[in-house]
């Protein structure tokens, strides 16, 4: 039997979690769990670290106050009031014990590299201001992901940014003048050319055109 027909289907639906405010528990403190804990951080996350020894990195965003840590073993207890576990230990056991603790408590729990032990995987993601592309591969390939990623980021410039920018400002002015912002043909407006203008730096053009196409569209 094949690697791929004996692997846990991990095929999910994707989501974007509002952690802001919450507590997310990291399990481990290398290299891999400060990639994790930057990004529960940038999402506003309450970050507590449970691991024996402290990486570098993590050791400096516990001295910043950034979050909290406990310096030994996980313990089930570690999982209260939590939200959200990342587990990045080297050693397999402890993955499989803060799954198997997580999961009974009905948390979801993501394993850096583990894939058996997760009730969630993670993205790739491409950000530009509210705009999120993210690449998935069902934990198969997180290389291809990678890539993947910094091939978008190189084509989405901060261009996009401003789009979404004129496209949502548009749309709020339709709902609050009573028009309904799902007639409108916003795909004729994208298609119009519109983002060369901004990449032009024309962006005042930009928005003539958008609001021309939106209300040549409702007539």
């Amino acid at each position: 039997m094949t690697e791929s027909a004996e692997r846990r289907p991990l095929r999910g639906y994707p989501v974007n979690l509002i952690v802001a405010g919450r507590k997310c528990l990291v399990v481990g403190a290398g290299r891999i769990a400060a990639r994790k804990i930057e990004a529960l951080l940038s999402a506003g996350a309450r970050v507590h670290v449970v691991a024996p020894e402290l990486g570098d990195e993590v050791r400096a965003l516990r001295d910043a106050g950034k979050l909290t840590v406990a310096q030994r073993p996980f313990e089930p207890s570690d999982l209260d009031d939590a939200w959200l576990v990342t587990t990045t230990a080297d050693d397999p056991a402890t993955n499989r014990a803060v799954y198997a603790a997580g999961d009974a408590r009905r948390l979801w729990v993501n394993s850096a590299d583990d894939p058996d032990n997760c009730s969630f995987t993670l993205m790739s993601v491409v950000r530009r201001g509210d705009l999120v592309v993210t690449i998935g591969t069902g934990g198969r390939s997180p290389a291809l992901a990678a890539w993947l990623k910094d091939r978008l980021g190189a084509e989405l410039g901060p261009e996009y940014e401003t789009l979404l920018e004129l496209l949502s400002e548009e749309r709020e002015a339709m709902r609050a003048s009573g028009r309904s912002s799902e007639d409108a043909d916003w795909k004729q407006a994208l298609d119009s050319g519109m983002l060369d203008l901004i990449r032009a730096g024309r962006v005042g053009d930009a928005k003539e055109l958008l609001r021309s196409c939106l209300s040549s569209s409702s007539v």
